[in-house]
């Protein structure tokens, strides 16, 4: 693809990638959540090279120790030939008269989201890369996702409790299966080395939530957690880590507004935690308040991709509304 030049400072272009129409691109390849970045030695060393590693290794929010959001491959523009040109996220800098930041899709490889910036030195292609660090950030974000969920559906489960149950669907694979399945709550596991991850589903009535939500949240979840979620002990069941303070936001999710919630769990009488990612979400065409969460169990092990996986697939709610 030839990229059309202009002299401002931030142009986005997003096309396809195919030279004339023509020509074969090869599928992108490389772990999730990680990105390649192609610059000069002398410059990734320097300066340049600090904030851009400071800036996109930022940690995971939620998780119990600090993880980079992004993992980060650097190479000389040299190096940067054949299949190196696959990664599916890569940021070039390249040293040019002119400054400018430009964005492709499937530039060399598909789906790829590629980003070039220019400057005449390092100080121009760091102002470049600050001002539009949010977007990229949320562009990668973005990109990593959707490759994330193609991975899963080419293996989905058909499994049909939380349409049962619920009226929702969550598209996750078939190496999740079901644990628990009662009346209002659906417990669905997927086993991993040394430990497990997890989806929980069930409902409330709206006025569940009355009350300060930052005390009504983790309350709701630990007595469903003494109800449903037991430890390995008798009398031991899940609760929220009350020495590590939970992360609160507003959002949407499948159409419904709500409130996200990131932060660890723990087994009340027993030494086990780990981070959850919970959605309450108000249905009221339903009268109800509906929750899926996504916690994991990985001792010693770091949980990154593991969390990134559960909130891909909460990503994925599908709420079929009550026909009457």
């Amino acid at each position: 693809m030839r990229f059309i030049c202009y002299s401002a400072l931030l142009i986005l272009l997003l096309t396809s990638c195919k030279s004339g129409g023509e020509g074969y691109i090869p599928r992108s390849s490389g772990n999730i959540n990680n990105v390649t970045i192609v610059m000069k030695e002398s410059l990734w060393n320097g300066d340049l090279g600090h904030i851009v590693r400071d800036s996109l290794q930022t940690a995971y929010i939620g998780l119990p120790w600090d993880e980079p959001q992004f993992t980060l491959h650097h190479l000389v523009p040299q190096a940067f030939t054949g299949f190196a040109r696959q990664s599916r996220n890569v940021i070039q800098f390249a040293t040019d008269s002119v400054p400018q930041f430009r964005l492709a899709q499937d530039q060399f490889a598909r789906p790829q989201l590629f980003a070039l910036i220019t400057g005449g030195d390092s100080e121009s292609q760091k102002k470049l890369f600050s001002s539009n660090l949010n977007q990229l950030r949320k562009l990668i974000l973005e990109n990593e996702q959707k490759e994330k969920i193609r991975r899963i559906n080419q293996s989905p489960s058909k499994s049909i409790e939380l349409k049962d149950r619920f009226r929702i669907e969550l598209t996750y694979p078939t190496a999740y299966q079901t644990l628990k399945d009662t009346t209002n709550f659906v417990w669905i596991q997927k086993p991993i080395p040394k430990g497990h991850m997890n989806l929980i589903a069930y409902s409330l009535n709206l006025t569940s939530l009355d009350g300060p939500t930052r005390t009504r949240i983790p309350a709701i979840r630990d007595s469903i957690g003494g109800v449903y979620l037991p430890g390995r002990l008798e009398e031991t069941y899940m609760i929220t880590e009350q020495a590590y303070r939970p992360y609160y936001f507003t959002t949407t999710l499948g159409g419904l507004p709500g409130y996200l919630t990131k932060g660890m769990w723990e087994v009340k009488g027993d030494y086990m935690a780990g981070p959850f990612v919970n959605y309450m979400l108000r249905d009221s065409l339903n009268n109800r308040w509906i929750v899926i969460e996504g916690f994991t169990f990985a001792p010693n092990s770091n949980k990154r991709d593991n969390m990134f996986e559960l909130n891909s697939i909460l990503s994925t709610l599908e709420v079929h509304w009550d026909s009457n």
